[in-house]
């Protein structure tokens, strides 16, 4: 176990749930290129990288997180590697169409009827123009109280 990184709660509580832990391979200093770029077009795009540390910093965070996570997985498209060659020198990258996370979900035979529909009553109370003005007015709170 890497107690540096892990504690023990966590650690047993995947144990028990049989969740498995990787590392990345020694001198890949890029097996996690994927996640940080989530990490930074998603999170750090929108709150940048200080250090926030109050209750009033912590619940307009929440507050933004609740509507951008709303926001980027019903309205933000995304591109899917679908397959990637090996030409000579050139690596040929293809992707599927651009879709939403949420269109990605109702597409998949595995998710039941039920989790679709609740998703579909989601999106259709949702204005994608208003919790990008949410996301927007929470920000500048945050900075203004950060100052």
């Amino acid at each position: 176990m890497a107690a540096e990184f892990i504690n023990e709660l966590l650690y047993n509580y995947c144990l028990t749930e049989k969740v498995t832990f990787t590392r990345s391979r020694p001198y890949q200093k890029n097996d996690q290129a994927h996640v940080e770029q989530k990490n930074w077009s998603v999170v750090r795009h929108t709150v940048g990288y200080d250090r926030w540390e109050t209750e009033q910093e912590l619940a307009l965070l929440e507050s933004i997180y609740d509507d951008l996570r709303l926001y980027i997985n019903f309205f933000q498209p995304s591109f899917k590697l679908i397959a990637k060659e090996r030409v000579g020198n050139k690596t040929l990258k293809r992707y599927d169409p651009a879709k939403t996370p949420y269109q990605r979900v109702l597409e998949r035979k595995d998710v039941s009827l039920e989790a679709k529909a609740r998703l579909m009553s989601l999106y259709l109370q949702l204005n994608p123009a208003e919790l990008r003005r949410r996301i927007d007015r929470q920000t500048a709170k945050l900075w203004k109280i950060s100052r």
